[in-house]
């Protein structure tokens, strides 16, 4: 699983400083995923972050720098997305994509066990 340390170790720590919430790392889709609270809600997939948002912000999602839909089985899976590095390098674009990735956290189904 290939997946890059330095920005795994930037989402860890971002997420460190956040109270009452539970992070557990988990090596998925063929990368490293951050569960918060349980539930799926950044991942890292090589150089790119992926990310699960609220599925109503996805025009404002796509036109972001660095956005790539999220393509499974010939289908584009509105809520989720890849983010290539241009899109996050500078603090305030990462924070966006953290930030709608908790806020939509609270709602967002978790997945069968």
């Amino acid at each position: 699983m290939a997946y890059s340390t330095e920005l795994a170790d930037r989402v860890r720590e971002r997420l460190s400083i956040i109270k009452n919430i539970e992070v557990e790392e988990k090596k998925m889709f063929s990368g490293l995923s951050f569960l918060v609270n349980g539930k799926m809600c950044i991942n890292i997939s090589h150089d790119n972050l992926m990310c699960r948002y609220d599925p109503e912000l996805e025009d404002e999602v796509s036109e972001k720098k660095g956005f790539l839909p999220m393509i499974m089985k010939g289908k584009q899976l509105n809520g989720y997305c890849y983010v290539e590095p241009i899109g996050f390098q500078k603090a305030d674009d990462f924070e966006y994509w953290i930030t709608i990735c908790l806020d939509y956290n609270p709602v967002a189904k978790a997945s069968k066990k």
